[in-house]
């Protein structure tokens, strides 16, 4: 096939692929959840043409081992969907190719993406000053996050640069503090309750010690749905400490945020309205495809602020009739166009679609607590305050560990753990839009036949 298709071979293409895609996912049903068998096959680049049934057929090889996370039964991590919309809508984009990071080359496309970027602030009911930018996901979202509130909080010294994080705050943070040239001890770790939230009186302790030891606290991270439970920090606690401590507070809702979609969500999150920025993954809890971060921020100067940089060779550009150029905005300077994955769904299904599927998942999340807990063997330390339930056997750790071994080895039901308070707990999430009240009481019912 030459490098150029015809109209002929475009559809040959396209039909060959896409009729491999709906037999996948007709038959997701029936595939058991994972195969974590190591892949012997390492599929090298000869140089020679192939034919297009022969590659196809080789890229559903390479599939096959690992998780399948687009499945009904894949409740381990946070679960992606992998909507299907989203995905014709990523085709579409990549095939148009515009270039997005610069309003004035793709007006039309940048407007579709700031279209969402506006619907998002409005949901999370952030100020008119509001604004944002797609990411690949959640960690990429994070770092322009915590450069921004160094750039803001510290300017140019960032001698002494202090941030607090809960025990069980998203790696990413910390990681971002890192990647954005801050040392290692920047990171201040704050107690929790007996909930698994952030205790925002110790968090104001942490940062009076730390003013008068000569550090600069510049950031508190509250968690709106944390990866270990779900759990959601007081942000409404922490919104006001941060304001009283002139600290930027930064919201990471990767996992939850999307449940602001919901009125138990919006309820539940209650304070995020406050934050200077909140991320959230749409490749989370909107069910899109992976490679779909966001970042948000109350006031969007402070992205350019500390992302902005001219060059002689932009110097042909104009401004771009009120769209932002999202070069500004974060470390991206190409960057795929990434607004049509998430309007063409929102346009498509109805945002209520989405706002009873997440409803959906947090009334199974509910219905599996209650029976996991209604099993005499099985303890639920904690209510799912969002879509995840970790649970474990009240025998202890050898045997939590023993039940998760035959789950996985029956390779029905992905679940993954987690250890906390030193304990080892088993963990059920609850998110793909695939995933309904069957697959969720066939991973109870596996449960309590393995628990005893």
């Amino acid at each position: 096939m030459p490098l150029e298709s015809s109209p002929a071979d475009l559809r040959k293409l396209g039909e060959a692929t896409l009729d491999l895609a709906a037999g996948f996912i007709a038959n997701l049903a029936d595939r058991p959840s994972h195969d974590l068998s190591p892949s012997a096959e390492r599929f090298a680049i000869t140089g020679e043409p192939n034919e297009l049934t022969e590659l196809l057929t080789t890229v559903m090889r390479a599939a096959e081992p690992g998780v399948d996370t687009a499945g009904p039964r894949y409740l381990g991590y946070i679960p992606a969907g992998g909507l299907v919309s989203s995905a014709v809508a990523h085709l579409l984009a990549l095939v148009l190719n515009r270039f997005p990071t610069v309003a004035e080359m793709a007006p039309g496309m940048v407007a579709i993406e700031q279209s969402v970027l506006d619907w998002m602030c409005a949901e999370f009911e952030l100020p008119g000053t509001a604004g944002g930018l797609l990411t690949s996901g959640g960690s990429a979202a994070t770092l322009s996050a915590v450069v921004a509130a160094r750039e803001d909080r510290l300017g140019a010294d960032s001698r002494g640069a202090t941030l607090y994080v809960s025990g069980h705050t998203h790696l990413c943070v910390a990681k971002a503090a890192r990647v954005a040239g801050l040392p290692r001890d920047c990171v201040r770790v704050v107690p929790t309750d007996d909930r698994l939230r952030m205790d925002p009186r110790a968090a104001a302790r942490m940062i009076d010690e730390d003013r008068r030891a000569g550090r600069r606290p510049f950031l508190l991270a509250g968690t709106a749905g944390t990866t270990d439970t779900g759990a959601i920090d007081p942000l409404g606690d922490l919104a006001a400490l941060a304001r009283e401590q002139g600290l930027w507070f930064h919201v990471d809702g990767a996992y939850g945020g999307a449940f602001q979609l919901t009125a138990r969500g919006r309820e539940r999150l209650a304070g995020v309205a406050e934050a200077d920025s909140v991320v959230l993954d749409p490749h989370k809890g909107l069910f899109m495809p992976y490679g779909l971060g966001t970042l948000l921020v109350r006031d969007v100067r402070t992205l350019s602020a500390a992302h902005r940089h001219d060059a002689p060779y932009l110097q042909d550009l104009v401004a771009g009739d009120g769209l932002p150029d999202y070069a500004d905005h974060g470390v991206e300077l190409t960057r795929e166009h990434r607004g049509l994955r998430i309007w063409l769904p929102l346009r498509l299904h109805g945002v209520q679609a989405f706002r009873d599927e997440l409803d959906e998942k947090l009334d199974l999340a509910g219905q599996a607590a209650d029976e996991l807990s209604a099993i005499p063997a099985v303890h639920v330390p904690w209510r799912p305050q969002l879509s995840t339930v970790a649970f474990r056997l009240r025998e202890g750790d050898r045997a939590t560990r023993t039940l998760f071994d035959a789950i996985r080895r029956d390779q029905r039901i992905f679940l993954t753990s987690t250890t906390i308070g030193g304990e080892f707990h088993i963990r059920l999430c609850v998110l793909s839009h695939r995933t309904h009240a069957e697959q969720v009481n066939e991973a109870v019912a596996a449960i309590r036949a393995l628990a005893g």
